[in-house]
């Protein structure tokens, strides 16, 4: 199956921040950690998402490099697709970002918050 990247946009949902980022493990059994095309760790964040109607969901999202955001912060994912999966008769969509604003910023303010300003 080809994946190819979808866009969401988040412009109509509020995102809040469940459990703050760790890294993603390949198996669990052995603490393999998970890395992108270029060896960067990748990072999992649990995300909230509520739309206008007051239905939410969880959200896992995974990103590089590690973005600074806390448990119970408002935020915007930038960036963000989902990428269709199937794997032994059952499938899903994962979903990753580029970074992260706290809500209410825009994209080309400077307070874009990854693991670079670490």
């Amino acid at each position: 199956m080809r994946t190819i990247p979808i866009p969401v946009d988040v412009t109509k949902l509020q995102i809040t921040c469940v459990k703050p980022a760790k890294p993603r493990l390949v198996n669990k059994d052995t603490g393999e950690i998970k890395r992108d095309k270029d060896g960067n760790v990748m990072y999992e964040l649990t995300l909230l998402f509520e739309d206008d109607f007051g239905r939410m969901e969880l959200v896992k999202v995974s990103t590089t490099p590690e973005p600074q955001v806390i448990a119970g912060e408002e935020i915007v994912p930038v960036g963000l697709v989902g990428y269709v999966w199937e794997q032994g008769g059952r499938w899903g969509i994962s979903y990753r970002a580029t970074s992260f604003l706290p809500a209410g910023s825009t994209p080309s303010a400077p307070s874009v918050r990854t693991g670079a300003d670490l």
